[in-house]
This record gives C-alpha cells, structure tokens and sequence, in this order.
C-alpha cells in the first residue's frame, strides 16, 4: 500500500482528469483566440453566431476563461485532495453532466441533419453543422466523459 502524500505535496491526478482538462483548455482556448479576432475555424461555429457577435466579440473572452478555469478546476482540485470534497466533485459532477447532455445532443442534432434526417431548412450552415457535429460538441463530450471517467476514478480517494 502507498502511503499518502506528506502534507502539502501535490498529488497525482488521474489520466481521465487531465484530459478533461486538455479538452476544456482547447475549447476555452479558441474562445479567446476568436475574441482577439482570430477566424481560424470560426466558420464552424455557424454563420449565424458570427453576425451575433461580429461587433462583441469581447465577449468570448469571459467566456473563454470560464471554460479554462473549469477544465482547470478538477484536475486543480484532485491535486490538492478534493477540498471541501462533497461540494467540490458535485460542481464537478455537475459540469459533467452539462457537458454530456449539451455536447450530446447538438452533436446527434448536427449529425442528423447532416444526414437529412432532421430538415435543416434552406441553405441551412453546412460548415456550422460540420463543426458542431464533428468537432466543437464532440469535444464538450469528450470533455465530460473524460471528466466522469476521472470522478469515478477517484471516487474513493482523498489523495485524487
């Protein structure tokens, strides 16, 4: 049995963890990116979201760091035993279920009418559904899988 970690030591965090975190950093990351007035991948996100917000852009920059933090927080938390544990992993746990349930469904959604299954209208926003369906909500739900995976994992754990 490995004896717990001297007090004030960082403690390991779990795999799963830190890919939730990698994947929050990403999606936080272009939020800032596109708030410098950055396009790359802008386009993904859907025309009508562009023109929304072609004027207040500066708005993705809480945005973005809200994301960041919290793909930061628990892996941050783990490291540091879970403080106040019960309502630190329920925030977690929490977020998890946001990001499955809101990456879920606007993938299928995306996917679907990609496919034809769901009318999009006409001329909906091909490159919009693509990155919605392929890449922006899927990564909202490799975030929260990742993030459950890792509050299963340390479930049990008060070293994280």
């Amino acid at each position: 049995m490995t004896p717990p970690p001297a007090a004030g030591a960082p403690r390991h965090v779990s795999a799963p963890l830190v890919l939730a975190a990698v994947a929050g950093i990403v999606h936080g990351a272009f939020s800032l990116y596109w708030a410098a007035d950055g396009d790359w991948l802008l386009a993904t996100v859907g025309q009508r979201m562009i023109e929304e917000f072609a004027d207040a852009r500066w708005l993705l920059v809480p945005v973005g760091l809200v994301k960041v933090t919290a793909a930061l927080a628990p892996a941050m938390l783990a490291a540091t035993g879970w403080p106040l544990r019960r309502l630190s992993r329920l925030v977690c746990w929490a977020g998890a279920t946001v990001l499955l349930a809101w990456g879920g469904a606007g993938m299928v959604i995306a996917q679907l009418v990609l496919a034809g299954a769901i009318d999009g209208g006409d001329g909906f926003d091909r490159m919009g559904m693509i990155g919605h369906a392929w890449l922006w909500d899927p990564l909202f739900v490799l975030w929260g899988a990742a993030l459950v995976v890792g509050l299963v994992r340390t479930r049990g754990s008060v070293r994280g």
